[in-house]
């Protein structure tokens, strides 16, 4: 069955268009709700969000679906993606909710789910909240007496501040870092400058000013400019951009070069490895991450196991095989000693602990390895299964066969956004450019047939 609402991140769209409407909501509601009740104990849903204008209409909607089906809303307001699926756990609720669109601009919304264990669903419970969607709504509503109520949980975001701090080293100080803290204007606005500047950091927070319209705009991991520019100006040791929701991270080093998820997941693997505490003699990530990466690994005696594109795809490995670091290039990492689901701040944190121990800057730690040249490029499209054009696997079949094994080619369909996203990868930066202009090609050639 293909899922009809469901993508890589759960629901996505434009607001107020559908799929992002009040009534979709009120049906993930009511549908999801249903799918989690079992037993008689009184059931609760935790229900956060991000900063855009459209969570007023989202909310809402949720809350009165679940209360419908007999749940208990507790509502935490703005707060990261980790931090619900932190919360769910935390207060034994049978369904957590984020309403989010991630690094998207405001005027897309989404809605995340999260199980009882803090981990996003799988596709087969997915498919099932479509059918009763469609199918189930009529049956299963709470009686007068059994309407669930709503409740705000006012120390939130205390609790997830206190527990990101508890997954720094004790015996490690953030004393005589200046850390700049871009925080895009979503979730993480206030809880991410706290956590750094209660462990001891002097902080320059910036994107702290959201206003429902500037989520992402001209900031965060989607725009690192006015970061690097203030780790510059101000001297900083190093700069930090989360997305709107803060499951996703980027990092610049003094000289305001990047840190991509890659960089990131090296250095906090390689600290564990010699620690004793790397599970699954490697690493996990997608088709995405770059080949000099899967090549350092090896030369470590790790492996670098590949997913499809998506931090579930990855959170899914990594439970199934016995991995504890995962992610994606992007900057969704996954650390699950401490974590169900990629938190940025608990990713920054891990990276930091190994500068402050080693007392190295961050341009030394993350100069391990070499990127293999690769571009990354995208179409926007009006819909159809534009990557397996006819046109589109034959310009991809002729650039796999010029690069062999030296080299990779992928396309693919974002699972959040309209758009084909196109990667071409091999040391000889010349062919990569002019293999990604033959296949962009055929891809624009092919998205304006269909």
């Amino acid at each position: 069955m293909t899922r009809k609402y469901f993508g890589t991140d759960g629901i996505r769209g434009t607001a107020n268009v559908d799929p992002m409407t009040a009534e979709v909501a009120l049906k993930v509601g009511m549908a999801a709700g249903r799918q989690f009740i079992r037993g008689d104990h009184r059931h609760k849903v935790v229900i956060g969000k991000d900063t855009r204008l459209s969570g007023y209409l989202l909310e809402p909607a949720l809350t009165a679906g679940f209360i419908a089906v007999g749940m208990d809303v507790v509502l935490v307001g703005p707060m990261p993606t980790p931090a619900v699926a932190m919360l769910t756990q935390s207060l034994r609720a049978d369904i957590g909710v984020v309403i989010s669109a991630s690094h998207n601009p405001f005027e897309d919304n989404g809605i995340k789910l999260f199980g009882p264990d803090g981990y996003k669903l799988s596709d087969e419970v997915e498919k099932a909240i479509e059918a009763r969607m469609d199918n189930g709504l009529s049956e299963g509503r709470a009686g007068p007496h059994d309407l669930g109520r709503a409740m705000r949980l006012e120390d939130a975001p205390g609790r997830y501040i206190e527990y990101v701090k508890r997954t720094f080293p004790a015996r490690c100080t953030l004393d005589g870092f200046k850390i700049v803290v871009d925080c895009a204007n979503g979730a993480a606005y206030k809880v991410a400058p706290t956590v750094l500047y209660e462990l001891g950091a002097e902080v320059i927070p910036i994107g702290v000013e959201p206003d429902g319209f500037n989520i992402n705009k001209g900031c965060g991991s989607t725009d690192t400019k006015r970061m690097r520019e203030e780790v510059i100006a101000s001297g900083a040791h190093l700069g930090i951009a989360v997305d709107g929701d803060a499951d996703r991270i980027l990092m610049c080093d003094e000289t305001g070069t990047m840190l991509d998820g890659d960089q990131m997941m090296t250095i906090v693997a390689e600290s564990w490895l010699r620690e004793g505490r790397l599970k699954g003699n490697g690493v996990v990530s997608t088709v995405m991450s770059n080949l000099g990466f899967e090549r350092y690994l090896g030369g470590l005696g790790l492996t670098l196991e590949r997913t499809a594109v998506g931090d579930r795809y990855v959170v899914e490995h990594m439970r199934a095989r016995g991995f504890n670091i995962g992610g994606e290039q992007s900057g969704h990492i996954i650390l699950t000693d401490y974590c169900t689901t990629g938190d940025a701040l608990i990713a920054a944190l891990q990276t930091l602990a190994v500068l402050v121990e080693k007392q190295m800057p961050v341009s030394q730690a993350s100069r391990a390895w070499s990127h293999i040249p690769q571009q990354l490029r995208n179409v926007r499209h009006s819909g159809g299964r534009v990557h397996e054009h006819a046109e589109v696997t034959k310009a991809v079949e002729a650039a796999r066969k010029r690069l062999g094994k030296a080299g990779r080619v992928l396309v693919r369909p974002s699972g959040t956004e309209p758009l084909i996203r196109v990667m071409v990868e091999a040391e000889d930066q010349a062919l990569v450019a002019a293999l990604m202009d033959d296949i962009m090609h055929a891809v624009e050639r092919a998205s304006r047939a269909t």
